[in-house]
């Protein structure tokens, strides 16, 4: 139901994802008038045509990233109950005993909706043989207690917190997409949508990842202050399940980190998905890669994210179009499709052709994509640091630097502008708030739902205090 948009509303929510959803229902059942509002659709109705024609057909906006339950929605489905995983919530909570609090807070609202009660943990003799492979080889690799809802049981468990929130007062405006806040003598007064403006004494920025370039307009137009992040720039990697199998068993989504022998840069893991799928994502001028993996579908493969940090110091630290050129080079490269090599290729300096990926193998999950060189797509520097990395991760997987690895590119994760807040997560804009991902205040599930906790707390505190 469309609710009457012409009425104020206490709280304006942009952003129907994990930091939207959870800071609606910290307001929810308190008496307040709280309306969320979304470009994209409701989570039952948000198709990938990819499943079924093997070629996107360029839906916009993306039902892959927007949508009630966000670009998280057909993620891996990976709670990383960590509060230093995925951003770094002391420092907007004050100290570690807070953030954990919040954490295990959030942990709690995810099970009431259908997580899974079972949680991984590399605990003991396993833990100690993953932690002492990785100092052997030079890495390090990061204990993390986590839960796999899984791609298909997402939807599930958003449908039924978004039903919950419906029932507790709060209201939906879906399939709108906000053009501007509201401003007025450095206040904020609510959203402005293609033809009608929503009035409300608290608007909430949860734009989500996808919302990285609508934010950066914003904080221009508006004089929002804000530093600049740094950006991950990778692959996504595919291997034969069997090779992974010995530590996704111990640690479901398994974190590494390592620093390169020429550069020295940072390269880590991110986002396992064991027996899953790779995906393409389809952003405004460039596609990039993910990965799903689900529990009522397997494939043969496991895949993960290997991702080379990247922070730029004066006269370029807008590490954002730097990394939107990068993405748009490779998209140009694959002729608007990911480019996907076979590792060996790469390591030679030739070119993967279909034939190549015919005979390989590892078959690749994602089929629309261009055979090609990956070098030529991605900065020398970046490629150099994938190829180190995988060589000092295979001394703790052995097998994942073979040739017939498969290497997807691109997989860029942009983080936004980092959005400065004070202790109620409120902007210099007046009775404005933000959360997220798109404000680049987190970077997975657990740390965007606790940010949307901590902004809908900030908003109950004001309204107590004045």
């Amino acid at each position: 139901m469309i609710p009457d948009v012409t009425n104020d509303y206490d709280v304006v929510i942009v952003g129907a994802g994990p930091a939207g959803l959870f800071a609606a229902y910290e307001l929810a059942g308190k008496d307040l008038k709280v309306l969320v509002v979304d470009a994209g659709k409701d989570i039952d109705k948000r198709h990938c045509y990819m499943s079924s024609v093997l070629s996107c057909k360029h839906c916009t906006p993306c039902s892959i990233l927007c949508g009630v339950g966000g670009a998280g929605a057909y993620s891996d489905g990976t709670l990383n109950l960590r509060p230093d995983i995925g951003g770094n919530l002391a420092d907007l909570t004050g100290d570690n005993e807070s953030a954990w609090e919040l954490v295990d807070y959030v942990d709690r609202i995810y099970l009431k909706y259908g997580a899974p009660q079972k949680a991984y943990s590399a605990t003991g003799a396993d833990a100690e043989m993953l932690k002492r492979r990785a100092a052997s080889a030079g890495a390090r690799f990061i204990d993390i207690k986590q839960r796999h809802i899984g791609s298909d049981n997402s939807t599930v468990l958003i449908s039924c917190m978004k039903k919950d929130l419906e029932s507790m007062g709060v209201s939906f405006l879906l399939e709108s997409k906000v053009k501007d806040i509201l401003g007025d003598e450095g206040a904020c007064k609510g959203v402005l949508l293609d033809n009608r403006a929503i009035h409300s004494r608290y608007t909430l920025l949860a734009p989500g990842r996808v919302g990285y370039e609508w934010v950066n307009g914003l904080v221009n137009r508006h004089s929002i202050n804000y530093s600049y992040s740094g950006v991950d720039i990778g692959v996504r990697v595919e291997v034969s399940s069997i090779i992974m199998d010995p530590v996704t068993r111990i640690n479901h989504d398994p974190k590494f980190h390592i620093y390169t022998r020429r550069y020295d840069d940072f390269v880590r893991t991110f986002c396992t998905n064991e027996h899953g799928f790779v995906v393409k994502e389809e952003y405004e001028g460039f596609v990039a890669t993910n990965g799903h993996s689900m529990h009522s579908n397997e494939s043969e493969n496991t895949n993960f994210a290997f991702l080379v940090h990247v922070e730029l110091t004066r006269p370029m630290e807008n590490t954002i179009k730097y990394a939107k050129s990068v993405a748009k080079l490779a998209t140009t490269i694959g002729g608007g499709k990911p480019v996907l090599q076979r590792l060996g290729d790469l390591k030679r300096g030739r070119r993967s052709t279909h034939e190549h990926i015919s005979r390989n193998p590892v078959i690749n999950t994602l089929k629309d994509v261009t055979p090609g060189d990956i070098s030529m797509a991605m900065p020398h520097r970046i490629v150099m640091d994938i190829i180190e990395g995988l060589e000092v991760l295979s001394k703790i997987i052995p097998g994942v630097d073979s040739d017939c690895t498969l290497l997807y590119a691109p997989e860029v994760k942009f983080y936004s502008l980092k959005i400065e807040v004070d202790s109620t997560m409120q902007t210099n804009i007046y009775n404005l708030f933000v959360a997220g991902d798109g404000a680049g205040l987190s970077r997975d599930l657990i740390n965007s739902s606790a940010t949307g906790i901590l902004a809908a707390r900030g908003i109950l505190s004001r309204m107590q205090n004045g």
